[in-house]
């Protein structure tokens, strides 16, 4: 008997006839050749799980800086550490003076007189001047300079002193008016009602204006009730 015929691509065949079983190109699993550029396992262009390697692949993995080193690290912050940033008060304790409660010297009572007394003839000149000229020109002239005299004052010991804690007479005899509390000047509102309250210093022979004489934080009954001091330069 004659041996039977092999299947087409069983066999040996002339390897260079296409269409034979394992060497036909674009057949399943069996491409061209073998790791060409393309074919499995060997991709042109990086494939899944071929990237570059975590740390080398340029900006992936390795930062600028090391963890520690970034600027605003935990810890590490780029500015000054905390108390240490330019414009905060030295340290708590060591703050300039305007922060917190006073800490200048308590004025004697003669600097208080001498200081109200330059307020006092600051005001009185412009009125006694509009007396004389009223009597003897026009008595508008006594309206008028008494109009002047009343701003003057105003300005002087509400406007100024409750800005900068000062009024003229105080900056001649260096000593100022603050609050107790905070060190800081008191404001033109406070100003002006602590100038009102100067009426109990007044009263019972003007004993409110005397107090400082003898008390542990030299005020009158207008400083105590308004929580004022006044403090030397």
């Amino acid at each position: 008997m004659s041996a039977p015929t092999p299947p087409p691509g069983y066999g040996p065949q002339d390897s260079n006839q296409p269409g034979q079983y394992g060497q036909q190109p674009g057949q399943y699993g069996q491409p061209e050749q073998y790791g060409q550029p393309g074919q499995y396992g060997q991709p042109e262009q990086p494939g899944y799980g071929q990237q570059p390697q975590y740390g080398q692949q340029p900006g992936y993995g390795q930062p600028p800086a090391q963890y520690g080193q970034q600027a605003g690290q935990y810890g590490q912050p780029a500015q000054a550490q905390y108390g240490q940033q330019p414009g905060y008060p030295q340290a708590y304790g060591q703050q300039p003076y305007g922060y917190g409660a006073p800490t200048g010297a308590l004025a004697e009572w003669p600097l208080r007189v001498g200081g109200a007394l330059i307020d006092s003839v600051l005001v009185s000149v412009p009125y006694f001047l509009g007396l004389m000229l009223g009597r003897s020109v026009h008595s508008s002239l006594l309206v008028i300079f008494a109009l002047v005299a009343l701003g003057l004052g105003i300005w002087n010991v509400v406007v100024r002193q409750g800005q900068t804690g000062q009024t003229l007479g105080k900056t001649v005899v260096k000593i100022k008016l603050v609050d107790g509390s905070t060190g800081q000047p008191v404001g033109p509102g406070k100003a002006l009602l602590r100038q009102l309250t100067h009426i109990l210093d007044s009263a019972a022979c003007y004993v409110g204006y005397l107090w400082p004489l003898w008390d542990e934080k030299k005020q009158t009954f207008a400083d105590k009730i308004n929580d004022t001091l006044v403090i030397k330069l």
